[in-house]
């Protein structure tokens, strides 16, 4: 059992969500935000200013990361009570039943939650781990004719759910994240909502939207966006200043580079006129496949999985090869890592089989915890992942320090969580003097180069935000208390 010994940013961070009962802890992925977090609530136990935490996070996060702070602490936290409620409605039941007063649930059975028990709902405060999860929220608080409030409006159904009980039952709300506003400014109205019910970015998403943003026509109404006015980077952070801390790792260790470096690979001719007839005329045939585009979304997958050397003829997920260039630029990689294993990230299932065809000694991160054990030591040579299932609150930097995109995705954040597995910050904190390696293979000439550097920009929002955060904070010291 280990005692838990905060380093000199994580005191100002318990500090922060003690002193302050609805905040976001924007803490960049590494820094130790959870046990941060666990030292928090375990002084608010002690002062009588909580009885139950409900802990949300993605399913292996809820799983496995949070109880496992927990037992690795368990000097410091062991005290504290907890339960998991994921799995069936039996396991999700007795957890919630249970008098443990921390409980641990993965943000799909929030709808389930809140019809079960929302009328009882008993957690007088929330920790909302990987927050930017709602950010779909589109409602808004409305009060009748006798004063009685009541939401109204759309959005996604977790957030909205989470909605009823999180504004009324709770004292306290923390968002927890390292990667806020991954795909632009818009997201933070729905995370700054359930802190303050819209008193500082608006009382509905269309208040926020139309005071900060403007409507960019698109190809269709459903294709239509919104983009920040020039003042609004300024003005939103300003409005949340008070109720925002932001830590991020490179203030605070000496860090490993993290050195990009993009493959670039040529479509053959056949490849090419088909990714060139999918880009006009929304149709191609391959090998007697008709391989047809029904929208302007839809023509954007069948141009990145051209350029990643498959294409998908049906619903059913059936797919005919098209070139091996990738795979082909893949090889290369391994051979120059020189014995070093590689963490490989793709995004279609079609890829999965095809690296697994070409490298048949490759292992899959699925739900096995003894593959991660076995790539941590050192006995897989290529470990094939999925961004969304390696995203959040794994430890993979034992295993190796090169990692490659095999195809990217649109979304910066499961882009930046899936490097940090292995990235500079954990190879700091397990005294790796390392660099990381971040390979991308990018079929030249294709809707693949659009993407990396809509990632690019999305990264300078990112990264602006945390740094107004952070100068915030450098003027305002009586937000930052040190034990």
């Amino acid at each position: 059992m280990t005692v838990y010994v905060p380093r000199p940013y994580q005191r100002p961070m318990t500090q922060f969500m003690v002193d302050n009962p609805r905040v976001n802890m924007y803490a960049g992925m590494g820094v130790g935000k959870s046990p941060a977090t666990l030292e928090a609530i375990a002084q608010l136990f002690l002062f009588g200013e909580i009885t139950r935490v409900l802990v949300l996070a993605p399913k292996r996060v809820a799983q496995s990361t949070w109880p496992g702070e927990v037992e690795k602490f368990k000097s410091s936290f062991g005290h504290m009570t907890y339960a998991v409620a994921v799995g069936d409605a039996a396991a999700r039941h007795a957890a919630i039943r249970s008098t443990a007063q921390l409980v641990f649930m993965n943000y799909e059975n929030l709808t389930w939650l809140v019809e079960n028990y929302g009328a009882t709902f008993n957690f007088d405060m929330i920790v909302c781990d990987e927050s930017s999860r709602l950010s779909g929220l589109r409602v808004s608080l409305q009060r009748s004719k006798t004063g009685k409030q009541f939401l109204t409006g759309q959005g996604g159904s977790r957030a909205k759910s989470l909605a009823r009980v999180a504004l009324t039952k709770t004292k306290r709300f923390v968002n927890l994240s390292g990667t806020p506003a991954a795909n632009g400014l818009e997201q933070l109205w729905g995370q700054a909502f359930f802190l303050d019910s819209g008193r500082r970015l608006g009382t509905s998403f269309t208040a926020f939207s139309h005071r900060w943003f403007r409507s960019v026509p698109g190809s269709s109404r459903e294709q239509a966006r919104i983009t920040p006015l020039p003042y609004a980077d300024e003005q939103i952070r300003a409005a949340i200043k008070d109720i925002t801390m932001a830590v991020e790792a490179k203030d605070h260790f000496d860090l490993p580079p993290l050195i990009e470096n993009t493959i670039y690979v040529e479509l053959p001719p056949a490849a090419r006129k088909h990714y060139k007839q999918i880009e006009k005329e929304f149709f191609t045939e391959i090998q007697g496949h008709a391989i047809e585009a029904f929208s302007a979304g839809a023509k954007s997958q069948k141009a990145l999985q051209l350029a990643a050397g498959a294409a998908y003829t049906d619903d059913e997920g059936s797919w005919v090869s098209v070139h091996d260039e990738k795979l082909d630029a893949l090889g290369s990689i391994v051979s120059e890592a020189a014995g070093m294993p590689v963490l490989v990230f793709y995004h279609f299932k079609s890829d999965l089989a095809r690296i697994r065809k070409a490298f048949p000694k490759a292992e899959h991160l699925g739900t096995n915890p003894k593959t991660i054990e076995a790539w941590n030591a050192g006995q897989i040579q290529m470990l094939l992942a999925h961004p969304q299932s390696a995203g959040h609150g794994l430890s993979l930097q034992h295993g190796s320090n090169i990692c490659c995109f095999f195809t990217t995705s649109w979304s910066l954040e499961t882009d930046s969580q899936a490097i940090e597995r292995l990235g500079p910050t954990r190879q700091a904190q397990s005294g790796y003097n390392r660099p990381v390696f971040v390979h991308r293979i990018v079929a030249k000439d294709t809707l693949d180069e659009v993407v990396v550097a809509r990632l690019k920009t999305k990264a300078s929002v990112q990264d602006a935000l945390m740094a107004a955060m952070k100068h915030r904070q450098q003027q305002d010291e009586t937000h930052i208390v040190v034990k």
